[in-house]
């Protein structure tokens, strides 16, 4: 069962941070994504951490992201990319938005091969 009350509380904590981190596209953080339904890629700990990439910048609050996993799967719905060197996949189909109060520390940027390949096979699967 999953514990939603914990996370609640982080996230409420969360809401009152009010100076965001500095991020770019192409960066990898680790971000706050919390405890979610279903299938949807839940954080880790107790802070609830994913990697997620840093696809598009809107302005200094927020951000589409991908989050990432190490499990490889070869589907159009995913991208395989090197993240500190390591092999590591972008799941496609979990784009979000999110505020940089979730982001908690930057682990890497990606080169820009992967970026345009994470970007190409993104713009693949929208109609």
């Amino acid at each position: 069962m999953k514990d939603f009350f914990n996370w609640h509380t982080k996230k409420s904590k969360l809401d009152l941070i009010e100076q965001r981190p500095h991020f770019h596209e192409g960066e990898v953080w680790y971000a706050s994504l919390g405890l979610n339904i279903g299938y949807e890629q839940d954080g880790k700990g107790l802070d609830y951490l994913r990697p997620v990439l840093i696809i598009r910048k809107f302005n200094n609050d927020v951000c589409w992201v991908l989050p990432l996993t190490h499990t490889p799967k070869n589907t159009i719905h995913y991208a395989h990319i090197k993240v500190l060197g390591k092999p590591s996949t972008a799941i496609l189909s979990q784009l979000k938005l999110l505020d940089a109060r979730r982001f908690s520390h930057m682990i890497d940027k990606i080169s820009d091969e992967d970026f345009k390949l994470v970007t190409k096979k993104l713009k693949e699967l929208i109609p």
